[in-house]
């Protein structure tokens, strides 16, 4: 892919949109990056710094809080959590032109997930994620692609993001439209060193991965539990097993097969040992939490596809409890 003449941005300078601004750069990719705060004052100053083990390097990006200033972008990765999306989207009006490609680099289920679907939900928008269509407005869903990321990654301080373990990216074209960007998309990321796999059902890869977010993040929100804690105890782990026996019927409502077992998947996540979820994070550190994609869309799309779906709701309904605290004491 020839990048001389492309403009790239990557929207969001946190964990993981801060590692791909990172490696673009140090890969010769000329980056815009859309950061915000303390965070995008260090990089301004300093240049963005990545802890890749024992390795850590510094690159310059172009770095800033006006979307205007980048103007129409050819290529944009959106890293935002879904609250900062739907608050943000619409100043990120002038990015976006007629043949600008959307690669949605996030958790849960993004905006564009029902468009050119196929089935009795095609086409319908989720309030959950895209409230009043503020976010499709903006960010066209033809023009979109999903990305899966299986990466850990922390802003250590200011400026200086770590990543952990995982180099995993799953990249797939959203519409027939993007198909060809897609896969220009993924040559660009194998470029940065990023292990990429060309998803052949985008919205499947994204169900599989939620299968397992929806379940451990809100429960350890909740709890403050680690991950082990929550498997090792027979009440939450049969909560868990609940709630992705609901998320299995309604994916395959809606055309998703998951032919993984629950107890398959939790083995997978039982190996992370005690690990703290995004959401934990999120709650000691007195962040907003992203519900509505992991719990807030499919409990919408149940709701859509007529599936009931009692634990799901209990437990979107807590988290969403819990969310509105942690709001009124920021």
């Amino acid at each position: 892919m020839n990048t001389q003449d492309t403009k790239i941005t990557v929207v969001g300078g946190g964990a993981i949109g801060g590692v791909i601004a990172a490696r673009l750069a140090r890969a010769g990719v000329a980056v815009g990056l859309l950061a915000r705060g303390a965070h995008l004052d260090a990089i301004k100053r300093n240049g963005l710094a990545v802890i890749e083990g024992e390795d850590r390097y510094v690159v310059n990006v172009d770095a800033t809080d006006q979307p205007a200033a980048l103007g129409v972008q050819d290529l944009l990765f959106i890293c935002l959590k879904g609250p900062a999306l739907t608050a943000a989207a619409t100043s990120l009006k002038p990015l976006v032109g007629p043949g600008t490609h959307i690669v949605s680099v996030m958790n849960g289920v993004p905006w564009w997930y029902l468009n050119e679907f196929g089935g009795a939900l095609a086409g319908q928008r989720l309030e959950s994620v895209d409230p009043a269509g503020v976010v499709s407005e903006a960010l066209p869903q033809s023009q979109a692609s999903g990305c899966v990321v299986h990466i850990s990654s922390a802003i250590a301080e200011p400026g200086v993001i770590k990543k952990g373990y995982g180099n995993e990216l799953i990249i797939g074209p959203g519409s027939a439209q993007t198909a060809e960007r897609a896969t220009r998309a993924i040559e660009l990321l194998r470029r940065a060193q990023f292990d990429v796999v060309a998803s052949d059902n985008i919205r499947r890869d994204i169900w599989v991965k939620l299968w397992g977010n929806m379940t451990m993040n809100p429960i350890s929100a909740l709890t403050r539990s680690t991950g082990d804690m929550i498997l090792d105890d027979p009440l939450t782990r049969s909560l868990v097993v609940s709630v992705m026996e609901e998320a299995r019927r309604i994916g395959k409502e809606i055309g998703i097969e998951l032919t993984m077992t629950t107890d398959a998947r939790n083995a997978m996540t039982r190996k992370l040992g005690a690990f703290k979820t995004s959401m934990l994070q999120d709650v000691e550190a007195g962040r907003q939490l992203e519900i509505d994609a992991i719990l807030g869309a499919p409990y919408e799309i149940g709701l859509k596809a007529g599936i009931p779906a009692p634990f799901i709701s209990v437990l979107y309904g807590l988290a969403g409890q819990l969310n509105a605290n942690l709001i009124k004491r920021a």
